[in-house]
Order: structure tokens, then C-alpha cells, then sequence
């Protein structure tokens, strides 16, 4: 993502249903790259979320409200956005509160285009067999 005023955003990884994972993913900000780091193994929503650190900032991104809905907070400012399908979405809407600005407005929806569902609980019980199976390529 970029744009007049906006970073250029990029995520990259590999792909799974045409959306890019989380697992193994990297988000760079002007070429510069994130750290992201989550508890995959954590049974709580607020510990399974995506931490990500970049250009002197520390967000969570994390499902909100259903799969649908996600946010990024960062202390003081949240975007949040909705899908209006989980699986094909043709629009997003979104809302921010704070002095949100174009960095947080263009992670929040880079990160809409990736493959969440593994924020979540039962995504990610959803997803077990796959991440046990995709161990074995590491070998």
C-alpha cells in the first residue's frame, strides 16, 4: 500500500486461500523491516494478538468484534476495521480514534488483506492440522 502522504506498506509470505499468512510473515514500512512476534499457543484472544514493532512503534493488532473486525492500537490512537465478508470482502470501513495518522492507517490496512483467523481461538484450532503438517517442510 502507498499513496500521496501514505509509507509504502508491503506484507510479505507465503500465500494460503489467495490471502498471505501470518505464520512466517514480514511487514516492512519504507523497506524497512517490522519485528512481529504473538503467542500462537495462547488460549486468550489478547495474548494470541499480533505484536508488531516498526519506526519507534509498538501495535497490537487483534480480532475485534468477530472475524470480520480487526484493530490496531498503538498508546492513545486505534484503527479499527471491518470486512464486509470475511472471505471476499468488496469493501472496508474503518474508523480511528486518537491522532491516528497515515502510518497506523496504512498497517491497519495492509494487514486487512492478510489471512487472520488464526487470531482467534477457534481459528486457530481450525488451523492445527495445517500448522502441524507444514512443520514437516521445515525438516
Amino acid at each position: 500500500m502507498s499513496g500521496e502522504g501514505f509509507p509504502l506498506v508491503t506484507y510479505l509470505v507465503l500465500r494460503y486461500l489467495r490471502r498471505p499468512l501470518l505464520a512466517r510473515g514480514e511487514l516492512r514500512v519504507d523497506w524497512n523491516p517490522a519485528d512481529l512476534f504473538r503467542n500462537v499457543w495462547s488460549p486468550g484472544k489478547k495474548d494470541r494478538a499480533l505484536r508488531i514493532r516498526v519506526k519507534g512503534r509498538t501495535y497490537t493488532y487483534a480480532e475485534w468484534g468477530g472475524k470480520r473486525s480487526h484493530e490496531l492500537v498503538r498508546p492513545g490512537v486505534g484503527v479499527r476495521i471491518r470486512r464486509s465478508s470475511w472471505r471476499n470482502p468488496s469493501t472496508l470501513s474503518g474508523r480511528w480514534r486518537g491522532e491516528a495518522d497515515a502510518l497506523d492507517i496504512g498497517i491497519a490496512l495492509v494487514l486487512e488483506g492478510v489471512y487472520t483467523r488464526n487470531l482467534s481461538l477457534s481459528g486457530a484450532l481450525v488451523s492445527l492440522p495445517g500448522r502441524f503438517l507444514n512443520r514437516f517442510n521445515d525438516l
